[in-house]
């Protein structure tokens, strides 16, 4: 978030509490936390999330973070993840215009590999979801339904981010809130005013702003991934695992955090031939610029006319990691 560092500092986490046992993943010194304190009256704080289950970060979060939340007002977020118009425009942009079918957009090829890996991954569903889950009442038909349901009214790009999000370890975590709706439950809980800074398309229209053959490419590079995974000859450069792992340890690591900030692959791969590789550095330029520089600015203007429109009012700004590190 691009605020003057006159005006936005970090707060050094010392009172990091560690967690017992060997869940703890670092030695829980005098780490940075991701909570920065903007220089007003009363104050306001920008606490950077992260888009994974509350229950793997929330024993790591300084009591100084989760003190700043409750001592605050407002509560503002990206989006407002509680609302249903939000969920439900959310879901209406990422459909394919006209009624079409993924089939009618797809060569036939990449189609019936997409097809194939979605088979795969409903069949092993029932072996990666965990006992707690089960315990729950959830089911693997269930869950498959609720993360891939519809998909073939889908638009590709959100198609490419649904694949990525089927993997074992992002299953085994479904039916937990992540850090950021639990935030905002907590939030309403408390009977605080919650807010978001961002509207929907403005989340959507970058996405769907991708060229056709730049979506394919995306989209056939994220299937390659994942069949070389399922294949066993790949290894994933960044896990949820280690996401997890350096969140908690406050580790500031912006390659990693503008990974999960953008939640896109890393297309960039010296072993694909030239002219892809320029593709695949014109399609990370592009999401770079939209999703986190020019999504930053905004946010980072409607922050300071929020705190200029409410100079009476503690503000608690709760923004995805990467946004923080990247501004």
């Amino acid at each position: 978030m691009p605020l003057s560092p006159r005006l936005a500092e970090p707060v050094r986490g010392a009172e990091r509490a560690a967690a017992p046992g060997p869940a703890q993943p670092c030695p829980q010194g005098d780490l940075n936390s991701f909570l920065w304190t903007i220089h007003r009256d009363p104050p306001a704080y920008l606490f950077g999330t992260i888009h994974v289950p509350y229950t793997r970060v929330w024993d790591f979060i300084p009591d100084n973070s989760k003190a700043a939340f409750e001592a605050s007002a407002r509560v503002y977020f990206e989006l407002d993840l509680t609302d249903p118009y939000t969920i439900s425009a959310l879901a209406s942009c990422q459909l394919l215009p006209h009624g079409e079918n993924l089939q009618d957009v797809l060569p036939r090829e990449l189609y019936r590999r997409l097809k194939r890996h979605l088979d795969y991954v409903k069949l092993m569903m029932p072996t990666w979801m965990t006992p707690d889950q089960r315990g729950k009442g959830l089911y693997a038909d269930y869950l498959f339904n609720a993360i891939a349901g519809n998909w073939e009214r889908k638009r590709p790009v959100w198609v490419m981010l649904m694949v990525n999000s089927l993997t074992e370890t992002d299953v085994r975590s479904r039916g937990v809130p992540v850090l950021d709706l639990y935030l905002a439950q907590e939030a309403e809980r408390m009977k605080k005013r919650t807010g978001a800074v961002e509207r929907v398309e403005e989340q959507c229209h970058p996405l769907n702003g991708l060229n056709f053959s730049q979506v394919l490419f995306a989209l056939n590079q994220t299937l390659l991934q994942h069949e070389s995974l399922r294949a066993g000859s790949l290894q994933a450069p960044y896990t949820t695992e280690d996401l997890i792992k350096h969140y908690n340890c406050g580790d500031l690591n912006a390659v990693i955090f503008n990974h999960d900030s953008s939640q896109l692959p890393n297309f960039i791969n010296t072993t694909l031939p030239p002219h892809e590789q320029a593709t695949a550095q014109e399609i990370d330029s592009y999401f770079r610029q939209e999703l986190i520089y020019k999504r930053n600015e905004r946010m980072g203007r409607r922050v300071m006319a929020l705190l200029r429109e409410n100079g009476d009012k503690s503000f608690f700004f709760a923004f995805g990691a990467g946004r923080e590190l990247s501004g």
